[in-house]
């Protein structure tokens, strides 16, 4: 797949800038409509469709908290949660800009998330190309050891969370 970088300012083709989801700048960049965007996450990518006026449209999954999202529409920002943004250019894409909207929105409230068959990478690519599919999970089902990696990253993913939800509990007890 062809992924690369946000760039900010002139910068040369070969040499692409990650823009951090935190910067002010990301409400200026330009988005193409329908671009299928991915946040690198601790073990694996997490995937939206950028659906234009600074908004994405995701499987939440388990991209936020230890319990899993449905099909939702949110601000880049959240999407992208302070981890660098990309753009995974999709050359056989059969949906394109306003169609590739359409077909995302035609999901929200879908809450039938499934880490292995339909997850946020699975419908970024129904939307896009029409089939339900993941390079990740193929990859972890391919190579046995970067599965068990992946495994262990959300692990501790989920454990880290369920500690911050306890904090917050806490806090406003």
């Amino acid at each position: 797949m062809n992924t690369f970088s946000l760039q900010t300012g002139n910068v040369a083709d070969d040499e692409r800038d990650i823009l951090p989801a935190t910067s002010s700048t990301i409400a200026t960049i330009d988005l193409p409509i329908g671009a299928h965007l991915v946040t690198q996450r601790r073990g694996y990518e997490h995937h939206g469709i950028y659906v234009g006026n600074g908004r994405v449209v995701h499987y939440a999954g388990f991209a936020s908290s230890a319990h899993r999202g449905p099909v939702e529409e949110v601000e880049l920002s959240h999407f992208a949660a302070g981890h660098p943004l990309t753009i995974r250019s999709t050359p056989s894409a059969r949906y394109v800009g306003d169609e590739a909207v359409r077909r995302a929105r035609s999901r929200l409230g879908e809450n039938r998330y499934r880490l292995l068959t339909n997850n946020c990478e699975h419908f970024c690519a129904w939307c896009l190309l029409g089939e339900s599919r993941s390079e990740q999970v193929h990859c972890c089902l391919r190579h046995p050891r970067a599965g068990v990696h992946a495994l262990v990253c959300l692990v501790k993913a989920f454990v880290e969370s369920g500690v911050k939800s306890g904090e917050t509990a806490a806090r406003l007890a």
